[in-house]
């Protein structure tokens, strides 16, 4: 994501290839969260917008509580970014085609979509280190893995 966002209008095959990259991973994470491991998959993670906003109003009185899965600020965050890259990368794919080539309203979207997604990704990684902070747990470690210890397992 960030080789596209720095390559473009500069050097363009490699925004392209990064591009195509990007939706390649974007379609994969839509097939695994269908068939993926139990906390991956969407249903086990989607939650409506009073659930989120319930979560965050309980961080700011400092009571985060613990998720196997994704907490509901990470899954809107995650849904999110998973939307947007697909905006960015499809109407960035529909601005090399002859039809939308040079339309304004596609470049619009590209652009401001692929700028969103790098504020989130911002705010997303500063969330997840407060939260290792905060719960005292390797997020990062956790989010690579799919694996989050057992409160029992971890050393205090």
């Amino acid at each position: 994501m960030l080789t596209a966002w720095f390559s473009a209008n500069v050097y363009d095959t490699l925004h392209e290839i990064a591009g195509y990259t990007v939706l390649g991973l974007v379609a994969f994470r839509i097939v695994w969260g269908f068939v993926g491991s139990r906390h991956s998959r969407f249903r086990s993670f989607a939650r409506p917008p009073s659930a989120v906003l319930r979560y965050l109003r309980q961080i700011g009185r400092g009571q985060s509580g613990r998720y196997l899965g994704l907490n509901p600020a990470g899954a809107a965050m995650a849904l999110s970014l998973l939307v947007l890259l697909a905006i960015s990368t499809i109407s960035g794919w529909m601005q090399l085609t002859e039809r939308f080539f040079g339309v304004a309203w596609v470049e619009w979207l590209h652009t401001w979509s692929s700028h969103l997604v790098l504020a989130l990704v911002v705010v997303h990684v500063l969330s997840v280190l407060l939260m290792c902070a905060v719960q005292r747990e390797d997020l990062v470690r956790a989010m690579i893995t799919g694996r989050k210890r057992d409160r029992r397992e971890q050393p205090e």
